[in-house]
């Protein structure tokens, strides 16, 4: 799960900067490396949705890999 999590902060990320890129300056950073909505582009932005969607989903769950949490009846106190 920790892999998981992982990726999906990852792609997050890329597609808030992307996102970030396309309201500043107008330019679309996965258009321009991979074309304009081809199957890899939307293989893109489906996976940077998917990830969104479980980091939403896992931002409240408890990580043993951070020491700072500490989880109480599954609730995680940051």
């Amino acid at each position: 799960m920790h892999i998981l999590k992982l990726v999906a902060y990852v792609l997050t990320i890329i597609g808030a900067i992307n996102w970030g890129l396309i309201g500043i300056f107008g330019f679309n950073l996965v258009a321009a490396m991979f074309g304009d909505m081809t199957v890899l582009a939307r293989i893109i932005y489906g996976l940077v949705g998917v990830s969104a969607i479980v980091t939403v989903l896992t931002l409240r769950q408890c990580d043993p890999i951070n020491a700072y949490e500490t989880c109480e009846s599954g609730r995680c106190n940051l």
